[in-house]
């Protein structure tokens, strides 16, 4: 009996555990992109998630408070190791190389791959993709609903106004990106054009004294190349404003847009008419 008793117990720890960054049960979502680890965040319960992106763990890359993401495993993408984890499914880029993913298919994974979305209404197709492929539909409308209601208190209102959105150091954000039509909606005038960018690309600072936007906007205090500009703008006396916009709305769309079109369209506001 007693052999019995424990043979049920050690089949009962081999199903359905939680998943924890020490050791992990096979099964469940193994996300190799870190805009997926959020989104997946929104759609299921933690236990479900077998392992996130290493970029999560990285302040610098990722979108999540970063207390959040290490509470789950990471691993660094390669093959081998999302194999040995036997996940239900994996979530990864398409810029995932052939390689691995000949090995995934090998290896009888179930796999999706997710591009990067450039505007609101791809982003959008994407959470009802990844929430059909993870048996999460109503939560997936739930997340939609949120992004038609941020969409509808942001518009802005007013003539657009000249924005440069940084990036991180002197890297803006140009047209053809998710944060272009954000900003559009928003009443701001995504300026990287007027400098000749015809997508994100890099503006040096001597660029930026030379013809100032009317608004500047960069992650957190934007780092020494923000300082330098900052400073060189107020030298020349610029009528530039500036303010900050968080790092975490930077790198993704899904559940990041709310967030984001608020963030904008307060700045929009805060900057009158």
């Amino acid at each position: 009996m007693r052999l019995v008793l424990l043979l049920a117990l050690l089949l009962a720890g081999c199903s359905g555990g939680v998943p924890t960054r020490e050791g992990m049960s096979r099964g469940g979502i193994v996300s190799l992109n870190p805009c997926a680890d959020q989104l997946l965040l929104s759609l299921v319960p933690p236990r479900q998630i077998a392992a996130i992106s290493h970029y999560s763990h990285d302040p610098r890359a990722t979108s999540l408070p970063l207390d959040v993401a290490r509470r789950f495993r990471a691993t660094a993408g390669t093959a081998e190791e999302v194999i040995a984890l036997a996940p239900d499914l994996v979530i990864a880029s398409s810029f995932t190389s052939p390689t691995t993913r000949a090995a995934f298919d090998r290896a009888g994974l179930r796999t999706l791959y997710l591009d990067s979305p450039t505007t609101i209404a791809a982003s959008r197709a994407q959470i009802a993709e990844v929430a059909a492929a993870v048996g999460a539909a109503d939560r997936g409308h739930a997340l939609d609903a949120r992004i038609a209601r941020a969409l509808a208190h942001s518009r802005g209102i007013g003539k657009p106004l000249p924005t440069l959105l940084f990036i991180g150091g002197d890297l803006a954000n140009g047209d053809g990106t998710l944060l272009h039509e954000m900003m559009s909606h928003a009443g701001l005038r995504d300026a990287a054009a007027d400098y000749g960018l015809a997508m994100t690309g890099r503006l040096p600072i001597e660029t930026i004294v030379a013809d100032p936007p009317a608004l500047i906007l960069s992650p957190d205090n934007g780092g020494r190349t923000a300082e330098t500009r900052r400073r060189l703008l107020a030298a020349t006396g610029a009528p530039t404003r500036e303010a900050p916009f968080p790092r975490a709305l930077v790198n993704c769309g899904g559940p990041t847009i709310p967030a984001a079109l608020e963030r904008l369209a307060a700045v929009r506001r805060s900057a009158g008419a």
